[in-house]
């Protein structure tokens, strides 16, 4: 599986069609726009304090991805006749085998089923990657992130520190709530 290049069509909560597809140096201006949309208490679940402003050297780093150590997806629909990108989902390898993931779906986008699609897609990715763990930090309160990782079907574990839980997920296992097939590559996806 290329990474790089990874594409697949899915269908959203209301029925929309969404393409879940690898970020490009060019979505700079779109995910600049999508950050927009993000709300303070959205932005402090997914940094852990109040962020308003990205440096440039944080856009690249965030932007241009080598989809080996750091692969990164982007949810995008079509709004107005015009694409849309309406969330982000990453993992970065922290160690060998083990990648820390994170994930951002801007407000007007919240409960269309965009986090648990990228979840689903990068989970696909890492296991293809090889890597057997997927962890994330989530704010004890963030019910909905908390909840997508639940929903992923993979072994799971928390632990909780402090207000943060710990989550890890073993991927070496086939999905316990999703059909045999469910883990194979989805329509569309290359």
């Amino acid at each position: 599986m290329n990474a790089a290049e990874y594409l697949a069509l899915e269908t959203l909560r209301d029925g929309r069609p969404v393409r879940i597809r690898a970020l490009k140096p060019a979505d700079r201006e779109s995910m600049l726009e999508a950050v927009d949309r993000i709300g303070d208490a959205s932005l402090y679940r997914r940094f852990f304090s109040p962020k308003h402003h990205f440096t440039d050297t944080e856009i690249d780093y965030y932007i241009n991805v080598d989809f080996v150590s750091h692969v990164a997806l982007v949810a995008e629909l079509e709004e107005n006749g015009e694409p849309v990108i309406a969330g982000g989902g990453r993992f970065i390898v922290s160690a060998p085998g083990c990648a820390e993931m994170a994930f951002a779906v801007d407000d007007p986008h919240h409960g269309l089923g965009i986090g648990t699609l990228l979840m689903r897609h990068l989970a696909l990715i890492a296991k293809a990657a090889r890597l057997h763990t997927l962890k994330a930090e989530v704010l004890a309160d963030n019910a909905p992130m908390l909840a997508v990782f639940r929903r992923s079907g993979l072994p799971i574990t928390l632990a909780r520190d402090g207000g943060v839980t710990l989550v890890r997920m073993d991927c070496r296992h086939e999905s316990e709530t999703k059909g045999e097939d469910d883990w194979a590559s989805p329509p569309g996806a290359h």
